[in-house]
C-alpha cells in the first residue's frame, strides 16, 4: 500500500477539504481548539479513510448476497476518558504491539486494519495525538438531555441507507470530545466520514471512481 495517496497538487487527499467543507466550517468560540482542522489530526483520518477506502475496493465479492466483507469503525477523540459515553468491548482489542500510531510510512497500519477489520467487533478510538487505544469500544446512544442538545447544535440527521454502525458513528460524531469518526460497511464497502452529526459517504463505485479518476 502507499503511505498516502496524493493529488495533483502533491497534498493529501482529504475528505475534509473536498466540495460541501463549507457545511463543516463552523464559527467557533474564539477559546475552542478547533482540532479537526489541525493539520496533524487531518493527516492522521486522511490515513484512516484512505486504509478503508483501499480495504472496500480491494474485497470482490461485495455483490454476493452471502457476502460478508470488512468492516471498520473509527474514532478520533479530543477528551481525556471515554468512561462517560463509551463502554469496552470485552475482549475486542486494537494489537497495540503491532501498531500504536496512525500512520502511512510503512504497511503496519494499513496491515492491522485489515486484520481487525475481519476478526473484531467495536470502534477503534485514536486520540488527537495520534495514539491508539488497545481497548476496543462500543459508544452509548445519546440520550436523554445529551440527545437533545446534540440534536439542537449538530441537526442530526439519519440517512435510510445506516445501520446501527452508521447511526452510532453519526451520534457519535457529535459529541463534543469527538473529533471525527469514519466507517466501513461491511455490508456493501461504502466508507463514510462523520463530524459534527454531519456526514459526507462514498459508495464503492463511487471510491472506484474517484481512484480511477
Amino acid at each position: 500500500m502507499d503511505p498516502v495517496r496524493l493529488d495533483t497538487t502533491g497534498v493529501p487527499r482529504t475528505y475534509l477539504s473536498v466540495p460541501g467543507e463549507d457545511r463543516w466550517m463552523t464559527d467557533p468560540h474564539p477559546l475552542t481548539i478547533d482540532y479537526g482542522h489541525h493539520p496533524p489530526v487531518r493527516e492522521l483520518l486522511d490515513i484512516v479513510l484512505y486504509c478503508l477506502e483501499d480495504l472496500s475496493l480491494g474485497f470482490e465479492r461485495w455483490d454476493e448476497p452471502s457476502a460478508h466483507g470488512p468492516g471498520a469503525y473509527f474514532a478520533v477523540v479530543s477528551g481525556r476518558s471515554l468512561r462517560d459515553y463509551a463502554d469496552a468491548m470485552g475482549e475486542n482489542v486494537w494489537p497495540t504491539e503491532e501498531c500504536r500510531r496512525v500512520h502511512g510510512a510503512d504497511s503496519s497500519f494499513y496491515e492491522t486494519v485489515r486484520d481487525v477489520s475481519r476478526s473484531r467487533d467495536g470502534a477503534v478510538v485514536v486520540g488527537v495525538d495520534n495514539v491508539i487505544q488497545r481497548q476496543m469500544v462500543r459508544f452509548r446512544d445519546l440520550s436523554g438531555a445529551d440527545a437533545a442538545e446534540s440534536d439542537e447544535q449538530a441537526g442530526v440527521e439519519y440517512a435510510e441507507w445506516m445501520g446501527s454502525r452508521h447511526m452510532s458513528a453519526l451520534e457519535t460524531s457529535a459529541r463534543d470530545e469527538v473529533v471525527a469518526t469514519a466507517t466501513l460497511s461491511a455490508e456493501n464497502g461504502r466508507v463514510t466520514v462523520f463530524r459534527d452529526g454531519t456526514f459526507d459517504a462514498r459508495t464503492r463505485d463511487e471510491l472506484a471512481s474517484e481512484w480511477r479518476g
